[in-house]
């Protein structure tokens, strides 16, 4: 039997399959991880790389949905779940079979450790529902991308849930020309950024590049 913290989790999401609530106030992308310790590689922070959370919040202006009957304003929206596939199968299980039902179009999993198996058996259950998988750690590469023929998982290299979260947007952006054009202007931005570094170096040389932008 799950733990009393874990079947409230699972109830309330079957709770919440059954309501078919509008798909502008349910949550676009879920975001599920194996532990609470892969956070820093899943959202950013502590030492880490930009994660899944900066990509969506910060660079594509959707908003994290804590209340699936109460939606932050903006249209475009994640959620955010540990859900462990060996100490919480019963949950993972839940997840994965009830997101189409909640409104979630897109499930970015991340998992580490050399069984990483959240990713690849969420994307079982949850399919048709694409299934973008990140592994925590280079260790965990094989586990997340070792899918049969017929059982297809979409995955990012080790860490760079940043860009499973541009990948999910893609996704969305097919129907959504607003999204479409966000993802747009921050490609842009990162052109801009490139022919700015370009020129400066070019003009400054190497000696002059370093001095003004390097940190010594």
């Amino acid at each position: 039997m799950p733990a009393d913290s874990v079947q409230s989790l699972i109830d309330q999401l079957h709770d919440e399959a059954e309501m078919d609530r509008p798909n502008d106030l349910t949550p676009d992308i879920g975001i599920i991880m194996g532990s609470d310790s892969d956070l820093p590689t899943m959202a950013g922070g502590q030492g880490k790389r930009p994660g899944a959370y900066v990509a969506l919040a910060d660079q594509l202006g959707f908003e994290e949905q804590t209340d699936y009957t109460d939606a932050p304003e903006s249209r475009f929206t994640f959620e955010t779940f540990v859900c462990s596939a060996h100490r919480t199968p019963d949950l993972m299980y839940a997840y994965a079979e009830t997101a189409e039902d909640r409104g979630i179009d897109v499930i970015i999993a991340g998992a580490g450790g050399k069984s990483a198996d959240l990713p690849n058996m969420t994307a079982s259950i949850a399919y048709p529902l694409p299934v973008i998988g990140v592994p925590v750690q280079e260790k965990s590469v094989d586990s997340v991308i070792g899918m049969p023929q017929g059982a297809p998982l979409t995955a990012v290299d080790a860490g760079k849930s940043f860009n499973a979260a541009l990948s999910a947007a893609q996704i969305l952006s097919r129907q959504y020309d607003e999204l479409r054009d966000r993802l747009v202007s921050y490609h842009e931005g990162l052109q801009t950024e490139v022919g700015e570094a370009s020129r400066a170096l070019h003009e400054l040389g190497t000696p002059g590049f370093k001095d003004e932008y390097w940190d010594e």
